[in-house]
Order: C-alpha cells, then sequence, then structure tokens
C-alpha cells in the first residue's frame, strides 16, 4: 500500500510564493515519474510539473519559469516551489506517482487559494 501526504496549500496573494510537498510511504518499487498536477472548479485536472526517472523535468506551459519540481530521494519527498504565483493558479493541487507497472497513486489533494 502507498501513501501520499501533501501539505504546504493555502492563501497567498498574488506574486506570493508557496511550497508544496508530497511525502510518499509504502511499498514504493520502480517509480517511473513523480508530479504535481491541478483541477480548478469546474475544469479537468491537468499537470502541472513531473520529473521523470532520468531526472529529466516536464512544466505546463503556464508554470514555466515561474514553479520548479524537485525531489528528495532519501525522504521520499517531492517539493513543488511556486513563485510568482497568480489568480489563475488557484486550484486543488494533487501529488502524483506513477510506477513501472503503470499504476498511479495520488495524494488528497492540497488547496491553493492566490487572492487579494
Amino acid at each position: 500500500q502507498v501513501q501520499l501526504v501533501e501539505s504546504g496549500g493555502g492563501l497567498v496573494q498574488p506574486g506570493g510564493s508557496l511550497r508544496l510537498s508530497c511525502a510518499a510511504s509504502g511499498s514504493i518499487f520502480s517509480i517511473t515519474a513523480r508530479g504535481w498536477y491541478r483541477q480548478a472548479p469546474g475544469k479537468q485536472r491537468e499537470l502541472v510539473a513531473a520529473i521523470i526517472s532520468g531526472g529529466s523535468k516536464n512544466y505546463a506551459d503556464s508554470v514555466k519559469g515561474r514553479f520548479t519540481i524537485s525531489r528528495d530521494n532519501a525522504k521520499n519527498t517531492v517539493y513543488l516551489q511556486m513563485n510568482n504565483l497568480k489568480p489563475e493558479d488557484t486550484a486543488v493541487y494533487y501529488c502524483n506517482i506513477r510506477l513501472i507497472t503503470n499504476i498511479n497513486y495520488w495524494g488528497q489533494g492540497t488547496q491553493v487559494t492566490v487572492s487579494s
């Protein structure tokens, strides 16, 4: 059983920063990708950023230059540093782990609200 626990969401003003964390525990083997997704009200869940097993990183065009994904393998934790936040970044953010078997695990989600 794999568990993903997210933290770090909250309310921030436009231009502000937040850092999300996702700690993984359980029987985790052969991870091929770790990522962050988000879902705004009335919209589909979308990929925000991901780290592939080889270390390469992918970002949604809308967050390039503002968000940075990183990981700490020793802590089994992935982070999402979000700078220069905009109101359109408001969403529930979900942590994701994909295994080599194509099984996906999701966190419970953390709310990020960008508003003045």
